[in-house]
């Protein structure tokens, strides 16, 4: 006889990935799907007739609490606020064998994703990551379906405008990270300069706990002159090696056995247009544990 905690078991997976997508954050994506465990736990199972819909539901709407007070916090974070990295690598993040599972746990979409409301991030993790009907949202929402698909509209819309899709494929963005990585620390910024796009920029994220850049690095001139001083002065004697980073090849760096950083990469026409570092140690820790069982 299947119990209530296998019968959960059967859907964590599933449930942190619609955490994570909807959070930005792992470690809040995993107290979520406890608290929805909780929840389970206590409920009556003659109540639950579909219990993969009820749990999604349950976490869908204990993320949108949270998310209304994380905008709180963040608005006073200090420096540039990021989401959280995950090596998806794994199969933590579901399968990734296409563009566009990729895009839905791109860093660059996470990013975006602070950009909407948490109604329109629901809706539009529901329909576009998980292929959920507009009936279906409609249910974990307690929304109109027209409501729904006004809201997956505006949220696509504000999307598009910026343009999430990857332009590489992960074999051809690797060879573009290893080729950074090589010239950073040889300190070759001739090469340097050939990966980087007019307008890349640097954002760091240090959550006030460890030095980063406070605000963002912008232009080709500026970004290499931030590297090639990073990298001698902080990065030469740490181990860098190349890790698929929330569906993209990226850089993680080690000071013995611990983790200090995540480098994600956006790539557009052949060029690095974006560098997104974490270095808060209390991002890293859900990385940390990952690649701990490697």
């Amino acid at each position: 006889m299947t119990t209530p905690a296998d019968e959960f078991e059967i859907h964590r997976s599933r449930l942190f990935g619609l955490a994570y997508r909807m959070l930005g954050s792992a470690e809040e994506a995993e107290d979520t799907v406890q608290d929805a465990y909780l929840r389970w736990s206590s409920a009556g199972r003659q109540d639950v007739e579909r219990p993969g819909a009820w749990l999604a539901k349950v976490v869908t709407n204990l993320c949108l609490t949270r998310l209304t007070s994380a905008r709180a916090r963040r608005e006073v974070y200090p420096g540039p606020w990021l989401p959280e990295p995950v090596v998806t690598s794994d199969g933590t993040l579901g399968p990734l064998e296409s563009a566009e599972q990729r895009d839905a746990v791109s860093y660059a979409l996470l990013v975006l994703l602070e950009r909407l409301t948490p109604a329109e991030r629901a809706v539009y993790v529901l329909r576009e990551a998980f292929a959920y009907g507009y009936r279906e949202i409609a249910e974990v929402l307690d929304l109109g379906e027209a409501n729904c698909r006004q809201l997956y509209r505006r949220a696509t819309q504000r999307l598009s405008a910026e343009g999430t899709r990857f332009e590489a494929e992960p074999e051809r963005q690797a060879r573009l990270v290893e080729s950074f990585l090589t010239a950073a620390r040889d300190g070759d910024v001739a090469e340097l300069e050939q990966l980087l796009a007019a307008d890349v920029t640097w954002w760091g994220d240090g959550g006030g706990k460890v030095s980063a850049a406070r605000r963002p690095v912008e232009g080709r001139e500026r970004v290499l002159r931030f590297v090639a001083i990073g990298f001698r002065r902080f990065v030469a004697h740490l181990g860098l090696t190349v890790e698929e980073v929330n569906g993209a090849p990226g850089l993680v760096a080690r000071d013995g056995d611990r983790i200090v950083a995540v480098l994600a990469f956006e790539v557009r026409a052949g060029l690095v247009t974006q560098m997104r570092s974490v270095v808060n140690p209390d991002k890293l820790a859900f990385v940390e544990r990952q690649l701990r069982r490697v």
